[in-house]
């Protein structure tokens, strides 16, 4: 089910259609039917892909890893530390229907921007946040993006502005975890694996500390 701009906070809508704005989230066209992309490191890759494959004008959000000098690493490598790669979500979108400043505005009210050490109950370097920017428009997007961020909550945000970085596809295991009815082994027995990311999610207080940040500005942490 996609999510349309009527069901996003309207503050979050304001901020991203500001006058002058949507001019420099139009980057240079992608080769693949017109489409652009972002790259975002928001902790657990599985829960930034569940939230924008809800978005409108997304065409398809793929997990995997960038930032470090490892190539084409394995999630075992990545997590277990030394390789330098974050956990990355690369969101394909249609500029047509919303601009890249609009996806950076829901995604920096998607985490917990104030924690430099991982997200929620992801702990360490491979879990914390980064906007890697592609060219400099997205560059100045991400850092006007940020700043109003700031000024909305009164304190220092800590995610960066990155360079360029290669992107690595995670394992096709971890492609649409969250809606997959493959059955995995999980504390909780088997069970498919929508079921497994649900409670994943709410256990690690993703949405509930997403809340406490932004309040009815939170885009996909609901009521």
């Amino acid at each position: 089910m996609s999510m349309t701009f009527a069901s996003i906070k309207p503050v979050v809508l304001a901020l991203a259609i500001g006058v002058g704005l949507l001019a420099q989230c139009h980057t240079a066209r992608a080769q693949d039917g017109g489409t652009e992309t972002a790259l975002v490191a928001g902790g657990c890759f599985g829960c930034v892909e569940a939230d924008f494959e809800r978005v409108q004008g997304v065409e398809e959000v793929v997990s995997g890893f960038a930032g470090g000098d490892v190539a084409n690493p394995t999630y075992r490598q990545v997590t277990g530390g030394g390789t330098g790669h974050l956990e990355v979500a690369q969101i394909r979108y249609d500029p047509d229907r919303i601009g890249y400043r609009q996806i950076l505005d829901l995604f920096l009210r998607s985490i917990d921007p104030f924690d430099a050490g991982g997200q929620f109950c992801d702990r360490g370097q491979s879990y914390t946040t980064a906007i890697f920017a592609r060219t400099e428009a997205q560059r100045q997007a991400a850092q006007a993006a940020i700043a109003q961020a700031e000024r909305e909550l009164g304190r220092e945000i800590v995610t960066p502005v990155r360079g360029p970085a290669e992107f690595w596809p995670a394992e096709a295991y971890h492609q649409d975890y969250y809606r997959s009815d493959e059955r995995v082994l999980t504390r909780f027995g088997w069970i498919d694996k929508a079921d497994a990311y649900k409670r994943y999610r709410d256990a690690c207080g993703r949405d509930a500390r997403v809340r406490e940040i932004w309040g009815a500005d939170a885009p996909f942490a609901g009521g």
